[in-house]
């Protein structure tokens, strides 16, 4: 069993992995919005094609940036009832 002591380091360390999740997952967003950027200017439509997967990619990347935020909120609230 972990003291109080270990236990906060634990979640210290936890939340400091899912802070660099969130950056992983934010920084594959803005790529994806680069990409659409990209494939619009290129093709100079009135309306552009962008493949239907791009959205969906998009999409899931900030649902899970949504349950990383959930999660270090919820960790963040347990480390400060302790």
């Amino acid at each position: 069993m972990f003291s109080l002591a270990e236990l906060h380091a634990q979640l210290g360390a936890f939340r400091a992995k899912l802070a660099e999740a969130t950056e992983h997952t934010n920084r594959a967003v803005e790529l994806l919005d680069e990409a659409r950027e990209t494939i619009v200017t290129a093709f100079e439509q009135a309306e552009p094609w962008v493949p239907p997967q791009l959205a969906l990619a998009e999409e899931r990347l900030r649902q899970d940036a949504g349950r990383l935020a959930a999660a270090d909120d919820l960790v963040s609230g347990y480390q400060a009832s302790l």
